[in-house]
């Protein structure tokens, strides 16, 4: 019988927490099916594509019932070491509060350090077949006390020609044993290895869903994890989307990049399940009011929601099922507007970028990340905005015949006015303009000039950061409380440059660095000097490249 929560199902209360610590709300469609029948111990057939939850499938069911202290009860065969490495990393997080971890196994990895690891007998063995069937040759690995046995994307191992090496490596397994064979597709070859290896198997098929993406514009960008709030941030400073929605896969992932972007000055708020009616009906009366610059939800919260005026949706993490990555990208060009979808994939996540590709038929350009100059590039027009806004919200520009008047103006730019025309009378327009401009971006007070920076930026050396840009070292640090946030906030407030154009920002125990482009660095070293973040007295420099 298909089940609709977790929660229906008799499963360990650590188990459990594990599931809901990884943000999962609802069973996918494979799971529904499967994971009842994969809790009685049936062996089990299940056709299904990759990204459809196929690991939470057969993990949970083995981390249900694995004994405590008892060395690789069950093995896990996967035909690439990237899916390898995926499956052990997923298994290891589900079980994150059983005394259970999965070890992967595969070629490319130095064998001393998995023989080493073998020997300290993890309860799970993820692996690739020819690595395993070295590992079982030498001697290294027992599959004596196998009692779990999972062939995941069957058909593609057996493409790729590993058929010989499972069917010896099956053969090592006791006969007693629960088998879960996964495939997209199931040619004769697969069949037939089921037909020898599984024992009247239990078969559920979820059928790939033909799914149409609407008409907008979509990007998917390569970056690392640690590296997503910073192109995120990069995005929206250069972008400028009016209403913006970030899907994370998580609660806990959605509160934390909530708490980062505030803590960078963004507007924005989570949105997820555990928020209360009354919580969730602000947070999005805010969001169509325009109040909210950027929603950050999870797929649960945001389903149903009809909100008109979203200009980019982000992935922040790329969904694992392709139904859901339309789902999310389907909340922009509403009503006949234009939109953009910028995904997130780290170079683990391409097979599942080349999934969604092929089940929507649709074509997902790379972009790369803004770099610093395009975000103060951006920067920059947005002052040259705010002056234009200002001029045309006045009377306009006087007729050419009175220009070499003193032109009126309203009384409160009268005093302005005057001195502006003795500016333009010694001094070429071009340059008072962009001096005015310097003293707006720096928050210059008393009508003085900002103070002037050295011709040309200062040659630090390589201090370890990316082009333009200078790293800089401060001794404060995560034991003394320090976010991101704090940093940001100092270094704008005291030396006036925008937070937007402050880079990377790598916080240690007792230290930092952080990243300011290299015409501003003299600036903010000066106008560090002597002051404290999270009062505290702090000294800043430029970092060492050995540092």
């Amino acid at each position: 019988m298909a089940i609709q929560s977790f929660s229906e199902l008799d499963l360990k209360p650590e188990l459990l927490q594990g599931i809901v610590a990884m943000g999962f709300e609802t069973p996918t469609p494979i799971q529904s099916e499967a994971l009842p029948i994969a809790l009685e111990g049936r062996d089990l057939i299940g056709q299904a594509q990759t990204g459809t939850g196929k690991t939470a499938t057969y993990g949970i069911p083995i981390l249900q019932r694995l004994e405590p202290n008892r060395p690789v009860q069950a093995l896990i065969l996967c035909p690439t070491r990237e899916l390898a490495i995926q499956v052990a990393e997923e298994l290891t997080r589900i079980g994150r509060f059983l005394p259970a971890r999965a070890l992967p196994v595969y070629g490319g990895q130095a064998i001393e350090r998995q023989i080493h690891a073998l020997r300290q007998g993890p309860p799970i063995v993820v692996g690739t077949p020819g690595r395993l069937l070295d590992h079982l040759r030498r001697g290294t690995l027992s599959l004596e006390g196998v009692r779990f046995l999972v062939l995941d994307e069957a058909d593609e191992m057996l493409d790729m020609g590993f058929i010989d090496d499972v069917e010896a490596i099956l053969a090592e397994t006791p006969a007693e044993r629960q088998t879960m064979l996964f495939s997209a597709t199931l040619p004769e070859p697969v069949e037939r290895l089921a037909r020898r290896f599984l024992r009247e198997p239990a078969r559920v098929r979820v059928a790939a869903p033909t799914l149409t993406v609407p008409a907008i514009e979509q990007y998917w960008v390569e970056v690392r994890d640690r590296e997503k709030l910073e192109a995120l941030c990069r995005f929206v400073d250069v972008e400028d989307p009016g209403m913006a929605l970030v899907f994370c896969r998580t609660k806990r992932g959605v509160d934390e990049l909530a708490d980062h972007l505030q803590e960078r000055g963004y507007s924005a708020q989570a949105l997820h399940g555990d928020l209360s009616q009354r919580e969730r009906d602000r947070v999005m009366a805010q969001f169509r009011s325009g109040q909210l610059e950027i929603l950050v939800a999870t797929d649960v919260a945001a389903r149903g929601l009809d909100i008109e005026g979203v200009d980019y949706v982000f992935n922040y993490d790329i969904p694992q099922d392709p139904e859901v990555y339309v789902h999310r990208v389907g909340r922009t060009a509403r009503a006949g507007r234009s939109g953009v979808a910028i995904t997130f994939v780290t170079p683990r996540e391409r097979s599942l970028l080349r999934l969604i590709e092929r089940l929507t038929r649709a074509r997902i350009e790379r972009r790369a990340v803004p770099t610093v100059a395009e975000v103060r590039e951006r920067h920059f027009r947005a002052l040259a905005e705010r002056v234009l806004d200002a001029l045309e919200a006045g009377e306009g520009a006087p007729e050419e015949e009175e220009a070499q008047a003193v032109p009126e103006a309203e009384p409160d730019l009268a005093p302005y006015a005057r001195i502006a025309h003795e500016l333009l009378e010694q001094y070429e327009s071009e340059q008072v303009v962009a001096h005015l401009l310097r003293m707006l971006d720096t928050g210059a007070r008393s009508g003085a000039l900002a103070e002037e920076e050295p011709s040309g930026p200062a040659d630090f050396g390589d201090t370890g950061a990316e082009p333009g840009m200078v790293r800089l070292f401060i001794d404060i640090g995560r034991r003394d409380r320090v976010r991101p946030g704090d940093i940001v906030g100092a270094i704008a407030g005291e030396s006036g440059i925008p937070g937007s154009v402050i880079g990377r920002i790598d916080i240690y125990d007792r230290f930092t660095f952080v990243e300011v482009p290299q015409e501003h660095a003299a600036r903010v070293l000066r106008a560090m000097r002597d002051n404290q973040i999270r009062g505290k007295s702090v000294n800043i420099e430029p970092a060492r490249r050995d540092r």
